[in-house]
């Protein structure tokens, strides 16, 4: 019993000490990274009407782009939160809400049953935007300054108050 109480104990010092050599070499990484404009990932993408939407199309606008999708229970507030906030900011912001990998009628379905129509919907059937984005949680949302840079990453979901708060925060940038 006693040695397999330390073979145990021995694999966790290792997977911790591992752990810390991992994370103290991704920190110059991550702060370098961090320190350096990101710049928002160009999108080539259609709307529920086929028209083609480019994020040029945006340039010196200050926008929200939320990738959201059908299956994410996450998203159905959230959507809403952002169709509020959109009318909200008005003009001074443009929430693009890009759906992932999903059909026309899987997206246009859900947002008409949701009663929003007042935010731009892209759908990106390669998920390329998310990807991108380097995502890997649901929603993923990135808030991009006039300059066409992240200002701000936001994963997973946000309540209506945080929303205002980070959009806010990006039109006094």
């Amino acid at each position: 019993m006693s040695k397999v109480l330390v073979i145990i104990l021995g694999v966790i010092v290792v997977g911790i000490a591992g752990w810390l050599v991992v994370s103290k070499n991704n920190a110059p990484r991550e702060a370098s990274r961090q320190a350096q404009s990101e710049r928002a990932p160009d999108f080539n993408l259609q709307d529920y009407n086929g028209k083609t939407v480019r994020f040029a199309d945006f340039a010196g606008k200050p926008l929200v782009i939320n990738s959201w999708a059908a299956w994410c229970p996450f998203c159905r507030k959230e959507l809403v939160d952002f169709a509020v906030a959109q009318k909200e900011f008005g003009d001074d912001v443009t929430i693009i809400a890009i759906d992932r990998a999903e059909s026309r009628e899987t997206a246009k379905k859900y947002t008409d049953e949701l009663g929003v129509t007042n935010l731009i919907f892209l759908l990106d059937p390669s998920d390329s935007f998310y990807q991108s984005i380097d995502g890997f949680s649901m929603p993923e949302t990135i808030f991009v300054d006039r300059e066409g840079n992240i200002a701000e990453r936001k994963r997973g979901p946000m309540e209506i108050k945080e929303i205002r708060e980070k959009i806010q925060k990006l039109l006094s940038s």
